[in-house]
């Protein structure tokens, strides 16, 4: 079955680097958007960057100049890198990908599991 495998989490100093991934696995005919989100305890989940097969991407204000999505299409792979962090960028980070398993299916977003970034101050 298709799989987002997220990795590259952690806990980082104020001020430090991060790099996240997300591969998609499985029986995938192609992959359209992939994405970032993270939710903070007590907070809803926001969009943090979204990218398009083209590579056209879109940021949160928040994260802008900071941080940089990219992506992979022969690896199916997106990327989060992530640079000068502040503990509010603290939260569960999970992929998502609008994709479709053959070229009669429709497109549906799958979600991978989440992986924790945590910054101190």
């Amino acid at each position: 079955q298709v799989q987002l495998v997220e990795s590259g989490g952690g806990l980082v100093q104020a001020g430090g680097s991060l790099r996240l991934s997300c591969a998609a696995t499985g029986p995938i005919f192609s992959v359209n958007t992939m994405g970032w989100y993270r939710q903070a305890p007590g907070n809803q989940r926001e969009l943090v960057a979204g990218i398009t097969r083209g590579g056209s991407t879109n940021y949160a204000e928040s994260v802008k100049g900071r941080f940089t999505i990219s992506r992979d299409n022969a690896k199916k792979t997106v990327y989060l890198q992530m640079n000068s962090l502040k503990p509010e960028d603290t939260g569960v980070y999970r992929c998502n990908a609008e994709l479709r398993t053959g070229i009669l299916r429709d497109y549906m977003t799958y979600w991978g599991q989440g992986t924790q970034v945590t910054v101190s101050s």
